[in-house]
């Protein structure tokens, strides 16, 4: 199996899962750890907010001791953009079906895989806007948490700029993919 075809699997899957996960209509949060001492975002985990800040993803990532520090950070926040990406991606698989389900009834299966051709794209285009925004480590187990962060207005910047991308869901996402984004966090 060629990394695109796995790497689009392993994203369907993780959008799947996610999608089942926030199916209210709620601000996405897979953790409570309930950690004494930790930041507000380690009890938080990965989620979406729109808050005084923007619209932003948010990926947490952890790592237990590794014996190296460095290659332990740097897993932490490797598995964080991971989080990043697999939200985004369940995120812009949303705008997806809403784009679908608002065209023409019972688009064609080409077209649908267009446009699934474009989310993986995009997916893949977007992560190198990621930002570790914070480390912390507990100090009762050593256990290092990284967050990562993709601000909204970053992926509509890319998404302006990409060809890879359908035209028409790329005209869909600039007139709903802020009002699809607050209906997944809650607001509207």
């Amino acid at each position: 199996m060629n990394t695109g075809k796995l790497f689009g699997t392993v994203m369907l899957v993780l959008s799947v899962a996610l999608l089942s996960a926030c199916g209210g209509g709620k601000t996405v949060v897979e953790s409570n750890l309930k950690i004494k001492g930790a930041p507000d975002w380690v009890n938080e985990g990965t989620n979406i907010l729109n808050s005084k800040d923007g619209r932003l993803f948010h990926g947490i990532g952890s790592a237990p001791k590794l014996g190296d520090m460095e290659l332990q950070r740097s897993t932490a926040e490797n598995r964080a953009r991971s989080e990043v990406a697999r939200i985004l991606s369940s995120y812009m698989d949303v705008v997806s079906k809403d784009f679908l389900a608002s065209s023409a009834a019972g688009a064609s299966a080409e077209a649908q895989q267009s446009v699934s051709r474009s989310i993986e794209n995009v997916t893949r285009v977007n992560l190198t806007g990621v930002k570790i925004i914070a480390n912390w480590r507990d100090d009762k187990d050593g256990t290092i948490y990284s967050l990562a962060e993709l601000d909204m207005k970053y992926v509509k910047d890319i998404l302006k700029n990409t060809q890879e991308m359908n035209t028409d869901l790329r005209a869909h996402f600039e007139q709903n993919g802020d009002t699809i984004f607050d209906k997944q966090t809650g607001k509207k």
